[in-house]
């Protein structure tokens, strides 16, 4: 199930947490503007908001991944990091599948399923609790925070 309300307040689909900081400020900012991304879609898909909406969100969160990947690349070839091409296939990997979401977006103006959401939700949580926390220490040890 995606999501519910509490005392009838809204609850974030996902929520930032210190567990998530890969202790590099301008990576961790990043993460958090992906993360309220993944909350605006949510907020449309539970407000039965319209497409426009939708489509904004999308386009908006596949540009920004482009920034946010790039900025990790960056720094993972400027401190040699030996995890560089099993990363960036993670990468790939999302970058395909979001592109996938905005054609079929644009093709046929689909209503974001939870399914949707839930593969945001999971593959962010996974990658950065799983795959950027690899590179964590290896970039404070370059002096990178």
């Amino acid at each position: 199930m995606v999501g519910f309300l509490k005392n009838g307040e809204k609850m974030a689909y996902i929520e930032w947490s210190d567990d998530f900081s890969v202790n590099v400020k301008e990576i961790d900012s990043q993460h958090r503007v992906l993360i309220d991304m993944i909350n605006m879609l949510y907020e449309a898909f539970i407000a039965e908001k319209g497409k426009d909406v939708h489509k904004k969100v999308i386009d908006g969160m596949i540009d920004y991944a482009r920034i946010h990947f790039e900025t990790e690349r960056k720094y993972m070839k400027q401190f040699n990091f030996p995890g560089y091409e099993e990363h960036n296939k993670e990468h790939e990997i999302f970058t395909q599948k979001a592109m996938e979401l905005q054609k079929q977006f644009n093709a046929a103006g689909f209503i974001l399923s939870s399914n949707i959401l839930n593969f945001l939700k999971d593959w962010l949580k996974n990658h950065i609790l799983g795959t950027d926390k690899k590179y964590s220490n290896h970039f404070n040890d370059n002096g990178l925070y």
